[in-house]
C-alpha cells in the first residue's frame, strides 16, 4: 500500500496487523481521489475510522490543509502516527491531528465543520454508518458544500438523516463508494 499522488506519491504505508483493519485498495483509493481532485486543495478532512490513515494522508499529500484522524485501536493509532510521519515529515506533522478514540467520542469532541469526511468502518459495523451520519449532521460537522464519502461493501444499505442526500455512488468490485452531501 502506497500514497498514490501528491507530494508524498510513492511513499509506503503500513497497515495494522490483524483482521480489524481493512485498508482501502489502491485502485479504489485512486478512483476516489480522481473524483474528489477539485475538492482536496485546502480542505479540512475528518477520518474517524482511520485504520492505517491512508485516506486522510492521501488527502494531505494532495494538498488538504489539515486532517483529524481517529481510531479506537491503540495499535492502529501507532501505525497512523508512523504513516503520518512518513508522508508529512516532522515539519508538516502538525497538519494531522491523530487521536485514539471511538468514533462516537471523537465526533462528540469536535467543534468545527469539515469539507471532506471519510466513513470507512469495518464492514461488519453496519450500525456505525447510520450512527456516524446522524452525529455528523446533528453536530453540524459537515461544512457547506462538504462531502461525506462512505466506503462499504457493495451490498447493504444505511439510513441517512433528514437533510443529507446521496449525490453519487460508484462500485469497484466488492466495494461501494457513496458520496453524500447536504440536501438541496
Amino acid at each position: 500500500m502506497r500514497i498514490i499522488g501528491g507530494s508524498a506519491r510513492g511513499r509506503r504505508l503500513f497497515a495494522p496487523s490483524g483482521v480489524n483493519t481493512r485498508p482501502t485498495a489502491d485502485r479504489v483509493r485512486e478512483a476516489l481521489f480522481n473524483i474528489l481532485a477539485a475538492r482536496i486543495p485546502g480542505a479540512r478532512v475528518l477520518d474517524p475510522f482511520g485504520g492505517s490513515g491512508a485516506l486522510a494522508l492521501e488527502a494531505l499529500s494532495r494538498g488538504a490543509e489539515r486532517a483529524v484522524i481517529g481510531d479506537k485501536d491503540p495499535a492502529a493509532v501507532n501505525v497512523i502516527r508512523r504513516n503520518a510521519l512518513s508522508v508529512l515529515g516532522e515539519a508538516e506533522l502538525p497538519r494531522a491531528t491523530i487521536v485514539c478514540r471511538d468514533y462516537r467520542a471523537l465526533l462528540a469532541s469536535l467543534g468545527e465543520a469539515f469539507d471532506l469526511v471519510f466513513l470507512d468502518p469495518p464492514y461488519r459495523m453496519e450500525e456505525a454508518y447510520t450512527s456516524a451520519l446522524e452525529q455528523l449532521w446533528q453536530r453540524n460537522l459537515l461544512a457547506p458544500g462538504g462531502r461525506i464519502v462512505a466506503e462499504r461493501a457493495a451490498s447493504g444499505n444505511f439510513a441517512l438523516p433528514a437533510g443529507l442526500a446521496i449525490l453519487d455512488e460508484r462500485k469497484y468490485g466488492d466495494t461501494r463508494l457513496v458520496f453524500i452531501g447536504r440536501q438541496e
